[in-house]
């Protein structure tokens, strides 16, 4: 080679030397952190970390809702090598068609395909003694409700992702779940993780939540619920048990129900938390507040007289009725006997405004604010467009939607001295403030009444509970249907308390659509009340207030008068 030539060549190799230096100082030093980057998106990978999500207990901290780990058995498509054997065998510990895992790991643009999710860990484990390249598992969190059906309705459930999706489950969601953590790992060309390099965010626990439920009333009341929507081949049923001091929710439970342990059992029917987001014309339940709110304004008391001869009142076009003639009232016997005629008597005496302070003051139109998703309002129209017929039927619970809890949360103003209490799903450690509506003479006249109405001579006494005074008022009302009552579909319900001498338990009850012959509230509502209220004051250990030779009667069929 000539000499010019081979100085030429040496040039260019050494220039292209230079150039490769230049070019391995530029990356190794101004790109170091992109060229790290990119090494470490090869085979460096950051995992998502399960958090535990929080306990569901009641108060007396038995468990209603609980996380246990699980296996999820996924697939990359790309790495799996599977024979017709281990297919076969997979299969059956799946419980999947074999077609089916065939048509998920033969998705060749995808390294991620889920097989099953939510598998117990022995499985898991007899899935791994397979050894089928290209199947890994990653851990997750089931939730179990080991009360089932019993208290699904207050719990709620979570989805296949451990997300709240109704109840306590969907309310306190942001609490229960806590917060997700990370990892960094280093996985092989197959996406088998082979290393944990480092921990970048510990998961966060989720808080517990401690409800105000009684567990054992809670079955109860769930028991007696079940077997009255049966026995009346009721459409549905609701009942509510408070605290009558602290408006702690100590029962709640609806009918039709759903085991969240079981999604077949799971639908927008069943679901349905009706005590607190269904609606109803509540009927005569409502009639002690009229009465309660004329008393405290001076126009009654309890020994005045009222004529509701012949059992009819006309009010503009439209008749109001009683069963029968019932003749002349106290106002204390129009609650006892629940003349309708009475008491639109009583209502009509009183400006509409003072009526609707008296409902809107109890909670009556507007949420009772425990936080549950989907609290109902309830309908109470201003009363600056009543009509006078209107003020009538109000008064005895007809024009006016209400829900369960709503009513059961109204009789605490007569188990508190005149205060209204805010309801709670949660344990209260501490005295809740509360609303004062009447004064405690007139809650205690009127709870008089109310006890009157379970005697003998009133419209509920099968609600009475051996050796306890009991407290409480019917309600039976013809449904609205398409916008008219319908004149064989009823609302039937009943609330009370009890001891009367130092009130520790409301429970409200209602059942829709009765239709085994029988539908008055002292004949569907009261008994349950009756039953679920003798076992919630055993179990609180409540002392009696009454003798049982004072308690020990209840009538084989009530009367029509009783019936109301």
């Amino acid at each position: 080679m000539p000499a010019g030539r081979a100085r030429m060549v040496l040039a260019l190799l050494i220039l292209g030397l230079i150039g490769l230096l230049m070019r391995a100082a530029y990356l190794q030093g101004l790109q170091n952190d992109f060229l790290q980057q990119k090494g470490e998106a090869r085979y460096s990978r950051i995992v998502e970390m399960s958090a535990d999500r929080g306990m569901i207990t009641d108060r007396n901290g038995e468990i209603l809702a609980i996380s246990s780990p699980v296996a999820s058995v996924y697939a990359d498509p790309q790495a799996i090598t599977i024979t017709p054997a281990q297919l076969k065998e997979l299969s059956e510990l799946l419980a999947m068609d074999e077609a089916e895992i065939e048509r998920r790991i033969n998705r060749e643009q995808s390294r991620f395909v889920y097989l099953k999710r939510q598998i117990v860990p022995e499985i898991a484990e007899r899935i791994h003694a397979l050894r089928i390249p290209g199947i890994a598992f990653e851990t997750e969190f089931k939730r179990y409700y080991p009360e089932g059906e019993g208290a699904a309705h207050v719990v709620g459930f979570t989805d296949i992702n451990d997300q709240g999706q109704e109840g306590v489950e969907r309310g306190w969601n942001a609490v229960l779940a806590g917060e997700m953590g990370s990892r960094r790992v280093l996985k092989d060309n197959k996406g088998r993780i082979i290393e944990d390099v480092e921990n970048i965010r510990a998961p966060k626990p989720g808080q517990d939540v401690i409800l105000s439920l009684d567990r054992r009333i809670q079955h109860i009341a769930h028991r007696e619920l079940k077997k009255a929507v049966a026995v009346h081949k009721a459409k549905a049923g609701s009942i509510v048990a408070l605290d009558a001091q602290t408006g702690e929710v100590l029962a709640l439970t609806n009918f039709p129900v759903y085991n969240p342990n079981s999604r077949s059992s799971i639908n927008s029917e069943r679901i349905r938390n009706r005590a607190l987001i269904d609606t109803f014309e509540p009927g005569s339940t409502l009639k002690p507040f009229p009465v309660a709110v004329a008393i405290e304004a001076g126009h009654v008391n309890p020994n005045t007289r009222f004529q509701t001869s012949p059992g009819t009142f006309k009010v503009g076009r439209s008749v109001i009725r009683d069963v029968r003639d019932k003749g002349v009232l106290s106002v204390a016997e129009v609650i006892q006997v629940s003349s309708n005629v009475g008491m639109v008597k009583i209502a009509l005496s009183l400006p509409p405004q003072t009526l609707w302070e008296i409902y809107s003051n109890t909670g009556f139109g507007l949420p009772v604010g425990t936080g549950y998703p989907g609290e109902a309002n309830g309908l109470l129209r201003p009363y600056n467009r009543w009509r006078p017929v209107e003020q009538a039927t109000m008064s005895f619970g007809h024009g006016i939607s209400v829900s369960l809890m709503q009513l059961a949360r109204a009789y605490t103003i007569f188990t508190t001295g005149g205060e209204l209490k805010p309801v709670t799903l949660e344990k209260q450690e501490f005295p809740v403030m509360a609303q004062r509506v009447i004064s405690s003479k007139t809650a205690l006249a009127v709870g008089r009444m109310l006890e009157m109405a379970t005697q003998a001579a009133g419209t509920a006494p099968l609600a009475r509970v051996n050796g306890y005074r009991v407290a409480g008022k019917t309600g039976t009302a013809h449904k609205l249907v398409d916008g008219k009552y319908a004149k064989d579909r009823y609302i039937s319900s009943f609330v009370g308390y009890a001891p009367v001498s130092n009130p520790r338990v409301i429970i409200a009850v209602m059942l829709d659509e009765p239709s085994a012959g029988k539908y008055f509230g002292g004949e569907v509502a009261a008994p349950v009340f009756s039953r679920v209220m003798a076992e919630a004051l055993r179990i609180l250990n409540v002392p009696h207030d009454a003798s049982a030779t004072d308690m020990v009667w209840f009538p084989a069929a009530l009367t029509e008068d009783q019936k109301g």
